[in-house]
């Protein structure tokens, strides 16, 4: 066996490199979408991966006016690391820290009754007024009240409630099922129940600070739909909500995270060498193979066995065999970079990398999870954490 000299320098096993600049730069873009309604960038699961306190930080100097998230952990976590400003919390569930997020000042999402008994308990506890947003399933069929006489009954709950001064309902809100579809009937379906419980709601006596459906598909292609507030989530990030409505670049949009890692060896097999478990690759003559130090427990689509794109030495190349917890291995055609070299996996795509979106393809998902799973092994390393001029 021979094998390629080590380069002086390693870098590390692998990192995934965040790109503050290009998150700001994605932030003006969707204030400039939104044409006058305020922007909440959803800063939930770490910020999709990218981390969510520095992601945050960088969100709200580029002129987000609220951030979203999806477990009231995730809000607090924000709070505790001195995140100001208006903030939104929605999955919650029975037991949850209702006092902790009152008095922090955040903004709880209710969808049903028992949400309501258990924050205006936690409100009078507190001795504090609880900010409460209600809402609406319009056809998303997930969290959220369903129209007609549940919808009757939380509001005027609530609003027996704010009467009491136990809480104030700050936003009436809802989801959409299919808005990165194109022409998708539910969209105009969902928009139209929106605005007839949101009415319903405002002849109660509801007075919301803010009113908002728009998720980053609608924030990008439905104007219509923005309303108050837009809450993007993915395109912060950079990256496209469905390929069918458009690239990133379609929309302005740069992504945020690169993903690389280092050769941890380079060797010379004979044909008919199998590689990795079960042997689903199998060499189809002499070559070298490359070690990609990272697998399924670093966040690496085992489903992407055999498909993914990865950039070694200024070519692509894709996985050999089976993606492994901790590793995989591409086959280099006889090429022989030092064991170091960079690999990079996925990135903007603009120096000829992979981007999310095609291991997205490779895998058969959405480029969300792409992003999302990569896992804690794998450090984040900040760069343009800083505003220039």
């Amino acid at each position: 066996m021979t094998e390629t000299a080590a380069v002086p320098t390693a870098a590390l096993r692998a990192r995934a490199e965040i790109d503050l600049g290009a998150l700001r730069a994605n932030v003006r873009t969707l204030r400039a979408r939104a044409k006058g309604a305020a922007v909440m960038a959803v800063v939930k699961s770490d910020a999709y991966g990218h981390g969510a306190v520095p992601c945050a930080r960088a969100a709200l100097e580029a002129g987000a006016s609220w951030l979203g998230t999806a477990t009231p952990d995730e809000a607090l976590a924000l709070r505790a690391a001195g995140l100001p400003g208006p903030m939104l919390c929605w999955l919650w569930v029975p037991g949850g820290p209702w006092r902790q997020a009152i008095e922090a000042g955040i903004d709880v999402s209710l969808s049903g009754m028992w949400a309501l008994r258990e924050v205006t308990a936690a409100a009078r506890e507190a001795g504090r007024v609880a900010r409460v947003q209600l809402k609406a399933d319009t056809g998303l069929g997930r969290n959220g009240c369903q129209p007609g006489a549940d919808w009757a009954e939380l509001v005027g709950e609530a609003l027996r409630a704010e009467a009491g001064g136990l809480l104030k309902v700050t936003g009436l809100w809802s989801h959409f099922a299919c808005a990165d579809e194109p022409g998708h009937p539910s969209i105009t379906a969902q928009l139209d129940r929106f605005r007839e419980m949101v009415a319903y709601a405002e002849e109660q006596g509801v007075r919301p600070e803010v009113r908002h459906i728009a998720n980053s598909p609608a924030t990008l292609t439905l104007p219509e739909t923005h309303f108050d507030l837009v809450r993007p989530g993915i395109a912060v990030y950079g990256v496209s909500p469905s390929p069918e409505i458009g690239t990133p670049a379609d929309f302005g949009l740069r992504p945020v995270m690169t993903l690389r890692a280092s050769l941890a060896l380079v060797k010379h097999v004979p044909a008919g060498h199998g590689v990795s478990y079960g042997h689903h690759y199998v060499t189809p003559g002499d070559t070298t193979l490359g070690l990609i130090p990272v697998g399924y427990a670093d966040g690496i689509p085992r489903h992407a066995s055999g498909t993914g794109p990865v950039l070694v030495d200024g070519k692509w190349r894709t996985v050999a065999g089976r993606v492994a917890m901790d590793q995989f291995v591409v086959d280099l055609g006889g090429d022989e970079p030092p064991v170091g070299t960079e690999a990079v996996l996925f990135g903007p795509g603009d120096r000829g990398e992979p981007t999310a979106e095609d291991w997205a393809q490779a895998s058969g998902t959405i480029a969300y999870e792409i992003v999302t799973r990569i896992g804690t092994r794998v450090p984040r390393v900040y760069v343009n954490g800083e505003e220039l001029g």
